[in-house]
């Protein structure tokens, strides 16, 4: 199995997001403990194997964009993957309530994930509205970057898709950067799918006046 992202100058590699675990009531708590018993993934452990056609959902927020693709597409195999402890109870409520066998969820940074994903087991992969770190110093945070990047696309089956969508000019000008200069993929902007859910942080950036992009990007077949 190929290597997670590498470090870099003996330093683990940058987080791409900022902690957001906060606390769950008793009667939640406990019923997230038990639905994470059945439906979550763990970090650590042997190499998984994802179903045909799987898909990865990097930093789904408060769920509700996964909750509804799951919802209509009941065919489709999701691994949900995110770091705020609300939003993972929200999907694992949702798994327990629709009967759903096809979702599964990690509490988890994506990068210690990865390690455990099988190259070419994943159809495709969801980034949406990752975290922008605008400021100049923080850049480096980025989740669409070299290294990052070539690990997620060693993830891909031929033919495997990433969807990156972001109301950062500046971070979808990197996304596109960093997506040419990867020799396996091709892509770039697309028409906003009519099919993908709007979210709750792109909702917020619409009502600030910014404006969404979607990047969609192949892995070449061959």
């Amino acid at each position: 199995m190929s290597d997670a992202v590498p470090a870099v100058s003996g330093h683990p590699p940058a987080r791409s997001f900022q902690p957001r675990r906060r606390k769950l009531g008793p009667t939640r708590l406990a019923a997230y403990e038990r639905l994470r018993r059945r439906f979550g993934i763990e970090v650590t452990g042997p190499p998984l194997e994802p179903e045909a056609g799987t898909v990865l959902d990097i930093g789904f927020g408060y769920g509700a964009a996964l909750i509804e693709l799951a919802r209509v597409r009941p065919g489709e195999p999701v691994i949900g993957v995110e770091v705020h402890t609300p939003g993972v109870a929200n999907v694992l409520e949702a798994i327990e309530a629709a009967g759903w066998d096809h979702v599964r969820v990690a509490e988890a940074d994506v990068l210690d994930l990865l390690p455990r994903l099988p190259p070419a087991s994943l159809a495709g992969i969801r980034i949406w509205f990752p975290d922008p770190w605008p400021k100049l110093r923080q850049q480096r945070r980025r989740l669409v970057r070299p290294e990052v990047v070539a690990v997620l696309v060693d993830r891909l089956v031929p033919g495997g898709f990433l969807h990156v969508a972001t109301d950062s000019a500046d971070y979808a000008a990197q996304v596109q950067r960093v997506c040419a200069a990867h020799p396996e993929l091709r892509g770039g902007i697309i028409a906003r799918p009519a099919w993908r859910p709007v979210t709750a942080y792109e909702r917020r950036g619409l009502a600030a006046g910014r404006q969404p992009l979607d990047l969609w990007y192949d892995r070449n077949p061959a």
